[in-house]
């Protein structure tokens, strides 16, 4: 995937805004079909839609203070291996959009924290493949969520859900999606008064964690960003299992 600013952006925004462009490539009803064994690993360098939701349909925040600890720890995480490009936070479910780094920088990266101990050249360390980043971040979730609610068993469905993204208009289509989904599903009548989304960091200088200038130059600016989102009605058109 390209990650320049392409030539012909104006054009995917203009597509976008008048419902134009074609729908979000969708195969999340055949997702569910798959099994565990046939989920295909993370691959480096590509940017992914990962979701899931509770196990049963469990809601997966019970109370507020569980958003704060799930951000908190997917930082922590997953943020060696993948950059977060937006996220959305539901009672039941999640949708978050990340870049899997490329294995070089990561390697890179590596190497770098291990400097002070001497010479290392030729050094090549191992990695672990990036869904192990993935597991060990819902398994630390459930364990501390478990602990506070006294619950016992499987906090999140498994495998965790995961679609590769293959171009910016649909990356794009993606993020104004995720941001809308608390409208979708009616837990507010106006997108932007759900508390636990990407979308006011977009729209603000608070710290983030996010790839925000990244995502923000891909719209084009913080104002075309604000007004796509505007503009376009809640997406009907992209299938979701949620």
């Amino acid at each position: 995937m390209n990650h320049s600013r392409p030539a012909t952006l104006s054009t995917q925004r203009s597509r976008l805004t008048h419902g134009t462009m074609r729908p979000v490539r969708s195969g999340y009803k055949g997702i569910q079909s798959i099994m565990p064994t046939d989920i295909p690993p993370l691959t480096y360098g590509t940017f992914y839609h990962i979701y899931n939701r509770g196990n049963n349909h469990e809601n997966i925040f019970v109370q507020e203070r569980n958003y704060e600890y799930f951000l908190k720890l997917w930082w922590k995480h997953v943020s060696p291996v993948a950059d977060t490009c937006a996220y959305c936070l539901l009672r039941n479910h999640f949708h978050i959009v990340v870049h899997i780094k490329n294995r070089e920088d990561l390697i890179r990266s590596l190497t770098t924290d291990l400097t002070g101990f001497g010479n290392l050249s030729g050094l090549n360390p191992k990695i672990k493949p990036p869904s192990r980043y993935f597991s060990n971040f819902f398994n630390a979730y459930a364990r501390g969520l478990n602990i506070a609610m006294q619950r016992t068993g499987a906090l999140f469905e498994r495998p965790f859900k995961r679609i590769p993204v293959d171009s910016e208009s649909y990356l794009l289509r993606l993020i104004v999606y995720i941001h809308q989904n608390p409208q979708k599903h009616k837990f507010v009548s106006d997108f932007r008064d759900w508390n636990y989304s990407s979308f006011h960091e977009f729209t603000s200088e608070i710290p983030t964690g996010l790839s925000r200038d990244r995502i923000l130059h891909l719209f084009g600016s913080r104002a075309d960003f604000i007004r796509i989102h505007q503009e376009i009605q809640p997406l009907e058109d992209f299938e979701d299992e949620d």
